[in-house]
């Protein structure tokens, strides 16, 4: 290190030997020019500038020579050198720069900039995050802390394009944001609702089709091998006609479709699979499922209402600046976001007009109870109709010659129903000019009316059919019986000990089997439901678009403003569709588990089926309106068609014997004593002593009303918590204004302040305007000698001691002067007394005592 540090120093010693040489060069040829004058001055700066550059590269060349060599001789402490190739100054410069970068990309959506400048600045700062960012690092964990960067990028990439994955995911998401940004809120929550159910059903689908309709095909009989599932002779004609098998007569009724078709042996197949048990309980767990599900939705909807507060304030701004988004790069987007901003404000401007609407109270009473009266008029006459109409059924199914309308004349009189009635509910409920919101709900609980009325009362017309086919089976089991006994004699003969032949399986007399017929007649209700909804739909929306379009040019009156115009999405009609067709889904299962796949299917093709219609012949409401915040409402309704449903099924479990030659559950007293059968042959015997303490009445009471009393002390604490969250936001509420009065009566009281001031200010300013007049004196004398010599008595201006402009007595800036100056006193001679009364005080222009400032 020595020896190269005594090379570098005579290395600038000759370099400072050159540069002294050039310069007698210069200075040389400078003075044999200057003797010439010869030299002009433009080649005097050429060479000037030559010779500068020379020496610039001579040095550059110099300093690269001794870098090379430092670089050389520091080769093997790379590692130190890196150490401190940064400062500490540096590296915390350079933390709080890229801290100041990554803060940057995370606000970069909410800067009001344009899309152009927002991708250059956000690409300049990722790129300056990723070049400098491991330079935190020092030595061997700069490497682990690039990696351990990387890799924590890597895992923000991928959680991102998870998310992104899982909404590609959701299904029917972009389909339902563009019906929302065009039609509302309101009518998008029914395709929600819609997408929802069709989840639920898939669930219930996979539990029935995986747990009892396969292992049935795989482990059980096959087709023609016992009564049950077997074509009777009589019907074999006849089986495959579609008019027989459009009322699911035929080989449908005798398929794994319906509950006859199922065996009742209890272990099927090499698993010693239990049917029976695993058929029972797929029923009771379907009901359990549903329950659950929609009791949680109902709770998280609930979280998320009131986690999302009250948007009452500064609608109109809110949605004014902050409701479009800047990241949106798709055309397409961006005109569903577009028509999406324009559909809220209407929302929002007619929750305001009905805010703020007057009306006559007396008036609007009357009308609403006329309307009121005049739906349960409507409500009793359809009634009436139904159980009319499933009794005369009862005498047409004992006819053999029977007609297709005679047939299915339940089915179309409840389907023309529930077509015709909502739209007239809707007619008389304009009388009563409710809140769009609310006259929503109201029309909602009159078609649930409609409909609960319509279904209880044909299932009350369906259990007469079901108690003259009990009161038929015992006729039935006889003659089966009898059948059987002589087909054993015959072929047997006096020879005892010969094997009779089997009697074939469609010879055997049957039994009505009232499950099947109960699982048919819902089945028809489900598919002439479908059949009228996709009618309905394509007659009274779509080609009803198509005559007011292209009809319109040529009409004698505008037909898109009057009638018969463009349909508007019945909201209320087509959710308590789908409300009441899931009730005939949970109603029917039991008895047709092939009824959910129905169900899927018909809900798949509902949501492009509706989503075409809407967007292709529906026009948006005429008074667009905000949906609640939370979907309960419609889970609400869906809970109770879901009690309701119940209750037919637990009847006929709990009461009803089961059918003597077909389903799971033949051979025995109810359909419950499986699990005791179960319980019996498969537990041990204290597990089965443990279950019939369990279901000992004295212990199921007492914990019916534990349960009814712990619900209403959870719902006497949610409405106390409910209760002080109101009282919370009004407390809010008024501190708010409080500080808004407050800041307006400052800002009204300021100007008062400030006058109030200007008035005070004077009686601070006349004190100080003697001492400003005696200044003006003594300054006078300055204005005769344009120059004064400062002599020994001369003071530096400025000084406390003169009148001048920069003493300190003068007035404050701030002060303003509204009074004239009084007439100017000229200053006493030099020993002369005052024009005052009281002598001088310690300083010139005070009066006795301290100086005031």
């Amino acid at each position: 290190e020595d020896k190269e540090g005594d090379d570098s120093n005579e290395e600038d010693s000759d370099s400072q030997q050159n540069e002294a040489s050039r310069r007698k060069n210069y200075q040389r040829k400078n003075r044999d020019r200057k003797k010439a004058g010869e030299a002009p001055a433009k080649d005097q700066k050429e060479s000037e500038n030559k010779e500068k550059k020379t020496t610039k590269k001579g040095k550059e060349e110099e300093n690269k020579q001794k870098k090379d060599r430092k670089n050389s001789t520091y080769s093997a402490s790379s590692n130190s050198s890196d150490e401190e190739s940064l400062s500490e100054e540096e590296l915390a410069m350079l933390m709080e720069q890229v801290e100041q970068k990554k803060k940057l990309i995370s606000t970069m959506r909410n800067k009001p900039w344009r899309m152009v400048k927002k991708l250059s600045v956000l690409r300049e700062a990722q790129a300056f995050v990723e070049k400098f960012e491991g330079a935190l690092g020092k030595g061997k964990g700069k490497k682990l802390y690039a990696y351990k960067m990387m890799m924590a990028k890597k895992w923000v990439k991928f959680k991102r394009d998870f998310e992104n994955f899982k909404t590609q995911c959701i299904p029917w998401e972009m389909k339902i944001k563009e019906v929302e940004s065009h039609f509302g809120s309101s009518v998008a929550s029914y395709f929600i609702f819609l997408r929802w159910m069709y989840g639920v059903n898939l669930v219930l689908f996979g539990l029935i089709f995986g747990l009892v309709i396969i292992p049935e095909i795989l482990m059980g009989m096959p087709y023609g091998s016992m009564p049950r599932k077997t074509v009777p002779r009589a019907e074999q004609a006849t089986a495959m006609d579609f008019s027989v098998l459009w009322d699911f007569e035929g080989y449908i009724k005798y398929s794994a479709l319906f509950y006859g078709y199922y065996n009742n042996q209890r272990t099927i197949g090499w698993l010693k699979y239990r049917l029976p048990m695993a058929y029972f309980m797929v029923g009771i767990s379907i009901f359990g499922y549903s329950l659950m599900v929609v009791i949680r939705s109902m709770a998280r909807n609930a979280n998320e209402s009131t986690a999302d507060g009250d948007d009452d304030n500064f609608v109109f701004s809110w949605k004014m600046f902050t409701s479009w988004d800047y990241l949106i790069g798709n055309a397409e987007t961006a005109d569903n976001k577009f028509a999406s901003i324009t559909t809220s404000f209407k929302e929002s401007i007619v929750d305001e007009q009905e805010s703020n609407k007057d009306e006559n109270i007396h008036l609007r009473r009357f009308l609403r109870v006329l309307a009121n009266v005049l739906i349960i008029c409507c409500l009793c006459g359809s009634g009436y109709l139904i159980y009319f109409v499933v009794k005369r059924s009862q005498t047409f199914s004992k006819m053999q010659n029977a007609g297709w309308y005679e047939r299915n004349e339940v089915e179309i009189v409840m389907s023309l129903l529930g077509m015709f009635c909502p739209p007239l509910f809707e007619t008389i409920a304009a009388l009563e000019n409710y809140h769009p919101r609310i006259g929503l709900k109201w029309q909602l609980g009159r078609i649930f009316a409609l409909f609960l009325g319509n279904l209880y009362t044909f299932l009350l017309a369906l259990m007469d059919d079901v108690n003259e086919k009990l009161a038929e089976e015992d006729v039935v089991k006889n003659i089966t019986y009898w059948t059987l006994l002589s087909h054993h004699n015959s072929s047997v003969g006096n020879d005892s000990t010969a094997t009779p032949p089997p009697l074939d399986p469609a010879d055997v007399p049957r039994g009505p089997c009232w499950e099947t017929t109960v699982g048919i007649e819902f089945v028809r209700l489900t598919v002439s439901d479908i059949l009228v909804t996709f009618i309905t739909i394509l007659v009274g929306d779509f080609i009803r678009a198509c005559f007011v379009r292209f009809v319109n040019y040529c009409w004698c009156w505008d037909l898109e403003a009057g009638f018969p115009s463009y349909a508007e999405f019945d909201i209320s009609g087509n959710v308590l569709g789908l409300v009441f067709n899931q009730g005939m889904i949970w109603m029917g299962s039991f008895y047709a588990p092939g009824l959910v796949g129905i169900n899927v299917l018909r809900l798949l093709t509902s949501m492009y089926f509706q989503c075409w219609a809407v967007m292709s012949s529906n026009v948006p409401h005429a008074r667009v309106f905000k949906a609640s915040k939370s979907n309960n409402f419609y889970m609400g309704l869906l809970l109770l068609i879901l009690f309701l449903s119940l209750l037919p099924v637990a009847y006929t479990i709990m009461s009803l014997p089961p059918s003597f030659d077909c389903g799971p559950f033949s051979g025995k007293k109810r359909m419950y004593d499986v699990i005791q059968e179960t319980i019996e042959l498969d537990f041990p015997v204290f597990v089965a002593k443990i279950f019939s303490y369990v279901a000992n009445p004295g212990l199921i009471i007492p914990a019916i009303l534990l349960m009814v009393l712990a619900i209403y002390y959870l719902n006497s604490v949610s409405e106390a918590y409910q209760r002080a969250n109101a009282e919370l936001k009004k407390k809010m509420q008024m501190q708010r204004e409080e500080e808004k009065n407050k800041r307006n009566n400052k800002a009204s009281t300021g100007p008062m302040l400030q006058d109030l001031d200007d008035l005070l200010t004077p009686n601070t300013k006349t004190e100080s305007q003697p001492k400003q007049a005696e200044d003006k004196k003594i300054e006078s004398p300055d204005k005769t000698s344009p120059v004064r010599k400062p002599g020994k008595g001369a003071v530096v201006d400025g000084s406390p001691l003169t009148g001048g402009r920069g003493a300190a007595f003068t007035p404050p800036p701030h002060v303003f002067v509204t009074q004239p100056l009084p007439p100017r006193v000229r200053a006493p001679y030099p020993g002369q007394p005052r024009p005052w009364g009281h002598p001088l005080g310690p300083f010139p222009g005070r009066g006795r005592g301290q100086p005031r400032y």
